[in-house]
């Protein structure tokens, strides 16, 4: 059986950033961008160190995957356009899996649904809720950005556990209503995540990745004012 080639997996839709290498249960290289780094300057340096950890050339990868939101506005164009850039240079497929898939995937079980959380500030957040285990990934609630309550209201009979940002920032609410908040270091999208996606739900996969743009769920805040 030929191996699989491996995947680069792009995420920069969180303060935290990441690249990854790898397929399958094969990590080759993972890279993390921390807090307060120019995700725009970091990005294209951390893939070349990525691959150059994994002993690969680009022309050795199997294609992309991305993280194509929601999250940072300014953060979610930087990897969506490098990963259409990438496919587009070398002719290779491109995956598309909502950010917060690839962070409630870094917590699955399959005893237990999960709940992602990111901080969409105006008193919401952007949340979507998925159960795990045996194949793809089941979708409890569509990433949408909401009030906290009518997350809390809608998931109450599921129990999911809550992470991300989001489930950090709104701690106490969340367990006032007697749910579970993850560890702060399960916070965070990890692009190995992706590369795990790729291989349980196809669906991921971009017919069309010129025409491809990521799901911002929202207007940007230059939109909205000037929308009036």
């Amino acid at each position: 059986m030929t191996e699989r080639r491996p995947f680069l997996a792009l995420d920069t839709s969180s303060p935290v950033g990441s690249v990854a290498v790898g397929r399958g249960d094969r990590l080759l290289a993972e890279v993390v961008m921390g807090v307060g780094v120019r995700h725009a300057e970091a990005l294209m340096p951390a893939i070349d160190f990525a691959l150059q950890r994994a002993a690969l050339t680009p022309a050795q990868l199997g294609g992309v995957v991305v993280a194509g939101g929601p999250g940072s506005f300014t953060g979610v164009r930087i990897a969506g356009a490098a990963a259409k850039g990438l496919v587009r240079a070398l002719d290779l497929p491109l995956y598309a899996y909502s950010g917060l898939l690839a962070l409630a995937a870094g917590a699955a079980a399959e005893e237990r649904p999960v709940c992602a959380l990111f901080d969409a500030r105006r008193e919401e957040v952007y949340a979507a809720a998925y159960a795990f285990g045996g194949g793809a990934p089941r979708t409890l609630m569509e990433p949408a950005p909401r009030p906290l309550e009518e997350v809390l209201a809608a998931l109450a009979a599921e129990h999911p556990l809550f992470l991300g940002d989001g489930a950090l920032k709104h701690r106490e609410r969340i367990v006032a209503a007697g749910g579970r908040v993850a560890p702060a270091h399960l916070a965070v999208v990890r692009a190995a995540s992706l590369l795990w996606l790729v291989d349980v739900d196809p669906s991921g996969r971009v017919e069309d990745a010129a025409a491809w743009e990521p799901a911002y769920l929202r207007p940007s805040g230059a939109e909205r004012m000037a929308c009036g």
